[in-house]
């Protein structure tokens, strides 16, 4: 009977390895077979076992490894792995924007636009819609407006389902992706309240919790009559869909209202709107990154300070720190074995006063105690001052002066310590030089090309020189490299007119 040889290394399952120990099996039963032809009709064989083999251990190591919260890939794992932890990642959030309705000519009653109203951006393909979450304030009769009122990127779903009368009951929403806190349920016995879980719940309390998978799809799950009560008849569910950056809209750009209106007195209006200012702050649900960052913070850091990452959470807890950067001797071999140094940047910029230096020290090796025998520093920033240079085309008709300014403007937020959600799309990067390196790198740097990016896509700005002086970065054409204990701070900005080179 043929034998396989005892192994012990558990790692030898690659296509070659596997080839070898399938050829070492067979010479136990045909010790004359030694044919290594790639044609021969056995070889072929083995070659094939080991191909179908070398897939399949990928596939197992591909499996464990999305047991791990530090390794998962897949969103469903994360989210699986994260209800272990009662963590739940964000969804998307819908953007709100204020409105101003006119009429284009009195009329002779008093007009209002009901909620729900549609209103949207000017583009014919692909429209940004918002819906008035409220009536709006009556526009009194022989006059015109304007009134103002909020509008939301959303869309409003009611979805009806029959009780089974079970225990246990589950039922999926099919509108997606669905936004969180949204949800407004109705049975025959009543109103239902969501909550985080039932273990609370007692036999009469009405009360559903929601899950939200992969797809972005909810699902809501009932008690047993124990824990929470059973619902009965016919379930009601209203909900919201819809959200994300995209529905993010500047001042001016809310032209549309879509459907007709008519006065108290049944006479037809035509009804005008813009949005006055920009919308509000949207955002994209959780990717998988910030799934594995944000999931398991909670748990690293209970009640010590001990991994690196500990002293950076723990100290911006302290209130007036806008970023920190731990360092040992791992990171940076000039600083000592078992002792750190962390760098605070305070909300504003500049130095940190010393009280805030103390109050740092104190949250990190106090209030959440640190290893005894590790000795902790906490230190300024160093920061890298970042200036800007370029020569820019502006657009026919453009405000040249309102254009540089709004470059600059925009440059400032790009290179702000606490960047604005709404400012995502302006992905200079701002980060200490340890968290800009590449990984398992010892290099980093401000990309030129980002800045680049940012000044480009400025409204009104037609093209940069594409010339050696086009965009400098502390006068070079080049990315800027930044050490790892390095933050970076925006410097000067040069702007030249490249058509009559004139500073703006």
């Amino acid at each position: 009977m043929p034998l396989l040889g005892p192994s012990t290394d558990y790692t030898d399952k690659d296509f070659d390895a596997l080839v070898a120990r399938i050829r070492s099996l067979i010479q136990t039963a045909f010790p004359e077979w030694t044919s290594q032809r790639v044609a021969n009709f056995g070889n072929t064989l083995v070659y094939g076992f080991g191909f179908v083999g070398d897939v399949l251990t990928k596939y197992q190591d591909n499996q464990a490894a999305e047991a791990f919260w530090g390794r998962a890939t897949q969103r469903r794992n994360l989210i699986a792995l994260g209800k272990l932890i009662t963590f739940a990642p964000r969804g998307n959030t819908a953007s709100i924007v204020e409105v101003g309705l006119t009429l284009a000519s009195p009329t002779a009653g008093d007009t209002v636009v009901p909620a729900g109203a549609i209103v949207r951006t000017e583009s014919p393909t692909s429209p940004v819609r918002f819906r008035l979450l409220a009536d709006a304030p009556a526009i009194a009769a022989s006059t015109t407006g304007p009134v103002l009122v909020e509008a939301e990127n959303s869309e409003t779903r009611e979805e009806l389902f029959t009780s089974t009368g079970l225990p246990n009951q589950s039922v999926q929403l099919s509108g997606t992706p669905f936004l969180d806190g949204t949800l407004e349920l109705s049975a025959a016995n009543g109103d239902y309240e969501v909550v985080e879980d039932l273990l609370d719940s007692g036999p009469t309390d009405r009360h559903v919790t929601v899950s939200v998978d992969q797809n972005d799809r909810a699902t809501l799950r009932f008690g047993n009559g124990t824990a929470g009560q059973i619902p009965t008849g016919t379930i009601t569910a209203t909900y919201s869909v819809g959200g994300g950056s995209a529905g993010m809209v500047d001042a001016g750009k809310v032209t549309r209202i879509e459907g007709s209106f008519v006065d108290e007195l049944g006479n037809s209006v035509r009804v005008l709107v813009t949005n006055p200012a920009r919308s509000s702050v949207a955002l994209d649900r959780m990717t998988v990154e910030e799934m594995r960052l944000a999931g398991p913070k909670s748990l690293r850091v209970l009640t010590r300070t001990v991994a690196r990452e500990d002293y950076e959470i723990n100290a911006l807890r302290v209130p007036g720190v806008a970023r920190a950067l731990q360092l040992t001797s791992d990171q940076d071999p000039s600083i000592p074995e078992n002792s750190g140094i962390l760098f605070v940047v305070p909300v504003g910029g500049g130095a940190p006063s010393t009280g805030l230096k103390d109050a740092v020290l104190e949250m990190v090796t106090m209030t959440y105690p640190r290893t005894v025998t590790f000795r902790e520093l906490v230190q300024d920033p160093s920061y890298l001052t970042v200036n800007v240079s370029t020569r820019v085309y502006f657009a026919r008709g453009a405000t040249k002066a309102t254009v540089a300014a709004d470059i600059r403007a925009r440059l400032a937020r790009a290179f702000a310590i606490q960047p604005a959600p709404e400012d995502a799309e302006l992905a200079v990067g701002i980060d200490f030089g340890y968290y800009l390196r590449e990984a398992d790198d010892t290099t980093a740097s401000i990309a030129w090309s980002d800045v680049e990016n940012v000044v480009r896509d400025t409204t009104g700005v037609r093209k940069v020189d594409a010339g050696a002086n086009g965009l400098l970065l502390n006068g070079i054409r080049a990315d800027v490299p930044i050490a790892l204990r390095q933050f970076p701070e925006l410097g000067t900005i040069e702007i030249v007119d490249a058509d009559t080179e004139l500073s703006l």
